[in-house]
């Protein structure tokens, strides 16, 4: 019999880090009252629930039947590209270049093949990403290879 596996492990996985984040936040902060709470509080009440959530979701999977798994390795791979692309090469070419490039690495996988709209995103994509982490947030990341 099938299980639901995309829902038991994806629900596995938040439970564990959130088990992982409560075991952290109570161990190296201080939980205190619930009138004087302490800086662990919070984070371990979210670890918490977390941890809950996922097993809501985990549970019922183990008797659900599930579908086979049809991994998108077109898709995947073009996305894992272009965060590579844009990861080892912000520092060296710039983030105009390389947003471009990764905009464009990453719609390679899209279902439209025209290359106008691929263009349109990519220049969007990389205006916004300028203003917001050059002008809005002044990250020293350069704009252009050699700055």
């Amino acid at each position: 019999m099938k299980r639901d596996i995309p829902d038991l492990a994806g629900g596995l996985l938040l439970s564990v880090i959130g088990v992982f984040v409560l075991v952290y936040a109570s161990t190296q902060y201080d939980i205190g009252l619930l009138r004087r709470m302490g800086p662990g509080f919070f984070p371990a009440l979210l670890g918490g629930v977390l941890a809950v959530l996922g097993l809501m979701i985990a549970l019922p999977a183990i008797a659900r039947k599930g579908a086979p798994i049809r991994i998108a390795w077109k898709e995947a791979l073009a996305v894992l590209s272009a965060i590579l692309v844009f990861a080892m090469g912000l520092e060296r070419a710039g983030l105009v270049p390389v947003t471009l490039a990764s905009v464009l690495i990453a719609s390679i996988a899209a279902p439209d093949r025209r290359i106008g709209w691929r263009l349109a995103l990519a220049l969007i994509v990389t205006a916004l990403s300028v203003v917001v982490f050059h002008f809005g947030l002044k990250m020293t990341v350069p704009l252009w290879p050699g700055q």
